[in-house]
Parts: structure tokens; sequence; C-alpha cells
């Protein structure tokens, strides 16, 4: 009995690495995404492409690691709770590759111009290094096993800086409704990404604590994309 232990022990192992290396994955997406709102910058936008497409590439590998695991290993108890946990982390750092592939997107499209101008690419910049900000501390979260404290604190500001952003989008009558349509749908990704992290932060404070995602009682963790 205990070789296969020791094989599930392993892979439970490989697993967390593959989560914690997703993580760092989102966060560059994330990070090379703000940067290519700010800079119209074609390369980053490409990267971010890149990225996105390891991340869906990791989430399958995980998806049929976690299968194996609890088809062949059979957990119980924490270890089963761990291993559950596991691909729900994986499945909102898919998503996270999604959203900032989507904005990159708009990136792409509007090049060589920027995707905005003037106080409306300030409030999608600052969105932006914000995401970015809360990927990084998920990459800690998932390595440490560690949620972070201040999660409600980032939603407020996120929502905060959408508010503005559409508030900055009404005032300008000159910009048409489509272009005004996309930049909306912009920095609802951008403040997306905010959420899944915190829905991340809940899923290692249940694997710590046993207390449910829905029972935690957080704000700013939404479901969907």
């Amino acid at each position: 009995m205990q070789p296969v232990r020791t094989q599930f022990t392993r892979e439970l192992v490989a697993l967390t690495q593959d989560l914690t290396q997703m993580c760092r994955l989102a966060h560059d997406a994330a990070e090379r995404v703000t940067h290519a709102l700010a800079d119209a910058d074609l390369t980053a936008t490409y990267e971010v492409f890149a990225l996105d497409e390891q991340l869906q590439k990791m989430y399958a590998a995980c998806e049929a690691r976690t299968v194996v695991l609890l088809a062949l290993q059979a957990p119980v108890a924490r270890d089963l709770r761990h291993v559950v946990t596991a691909i729900q982390i994986a499945g909102e750092l898919s998503r996270i590759g999604r959203l900032t592939s989507g904005v990159a997107d708009q990136v792409y499209r509007a090049h060589p111009e920027h995707v905005a101008a003037g106080p409306v690419a300030a409030t999608i910049g600052a969105m932006g290094r914000l995401a970015t900000e809360r990927t990084a501390i998920a990459v800690e979260g998932v390595a440490n096993g560690r949620p972070a404290t201040d999660h409600a604190a980032a939603v407020t500001a996120m929502r905060a800086l959408h508010g503005q952003l559409r508030t900055e989008l009404a005032g300008a009558a000159d910009r048409p409704v489509g272009a005004a349509i996309d930049l909306a749908l912009l920095g609802h990704n951008l403040e997306r990404c905010v959420d899944h992290t915190g829905r991340i932060d809940r899923l290692i404070r249940f694997l710590e604590t046993g207390v449910p995602p829905t029972a935690q009682g957080e704000p700013g963790d939404t479901p969907g994309e």
C-alpha cells in the first residue's frame, strides 16, 4: 500500500508545481497585455496569445492528471479536497488566459493605433496594472498555500476603475458607439481577471480550512467569465 501512497504524493506535488507554473503564465500574460495596451506593442500582443496557448495546454494536462488521480488512487478527505481544488484553480487560470487573450485581440485589431487615448487609456492602464499585481499575488498563494488577505480592497479598487471607465466612455460624445462598447468589454475582461484571482484565494482557503468558497462571505467573486 505504501508504494501507491508514494506515487499519489508524487503526483500531487507535480500537480501543485503545474499550478504554480500556470500562475506564472497568467501573471506574464497580464503583464504583457498591460504593456501592449500602453505601447500598442504588437510583439507583446503576440506574446499574450502564445502565453494563453500554453495556459490552455497546461490546463488540459492538469485536467488529465486529476482524472487519473481520482480514478486510480481514490483519494479521501483532505487529499480529495486537494485534487478537486487543484483542477478548479487550473480552471480559473485558464479563464484568466482567455480574458487576457481577448484584450490582446483588441490591441491587435487597433494596431498601429492605440486602443484608447487620454483619460480612458490611463484608466485602462491602471486596470491592467491591478490585474497584473493580483495575478502575481496568486502565484505566491498557490506556491505557498496561503491566500491573500486584501482581495476585497483590490476588488473595490478595480470596480471603482471600471466605473470611472464607464463614466469616461459615456462622456465622450464623439466616440463611435461600437468603439465604446469594445472598450467597455476590455475593461470588463480586466475586471474579471481580478475576480478570478479572488476565486483562487477562496479555493486556497478552502483547501486550508474546508470552508467552501461560497460560504466564505468575501465580496468580489462572481461566477462565470
